[in-house]
């Protein structure tokens, strides 16, 4: 992902719109595109602000965060359940969640899911 330009850039296009320049003028004078000008100046007229806005991060865990009592108390009723048997009990109750989006909220929280084999591991015994 690409580094946001420069406060001093921002700045100095926004001033020489100040002075009457137009965003297309402004832009080709410091050499930033024209949408990049006119978007500065919309943002500043909006919000005041013309700094840049952050930049990645989680953006979809929000929605399974806000559910996490509702996930929780579906694995804990079963907790051999698999994750597709657990996405799909979570269908029934109103939240469409992925399986990736399910396996990265239970290593977010710490919880394992390890499943013990159904049946007992066989002994040898020794010859003689």
């Amino acid at each position: 992902m690409g580094q946001p330009l420069s406060m001093d850039l921002r700045s100095r296009v926004l001033a020489a719109v100040d002075e009457g320049m137009s965003c297309r003028a402004a832009a080709a004078r410091f050499g930033v595109a024209p949408s990049t000008a006119i978007r500065w100046e919309a943002q500043r007229r909006e919000t005041g602000s013309f700094a840049p806005k952050p930049q990645g991060g989680d953006m979809r865990s929000r929605r399974v965060e806000e559910r996490r009592a509702d996930i929780l108390s579906v694995w804990e009723a079963r907790k051999d359940i698999t994750l597709d048997e657990l996405r799909a009990a979570l269908i029934e109750t109103g939240l469409t969640v992925s399986r990736t989006a399910l396996h990265r909220f239970f290593v977010r929280h710490g919880i394992t899911r390890k499943k013990r084999p159904a049946t007992r591991s066989s002994k040898t015994a020794l010859t003689s």
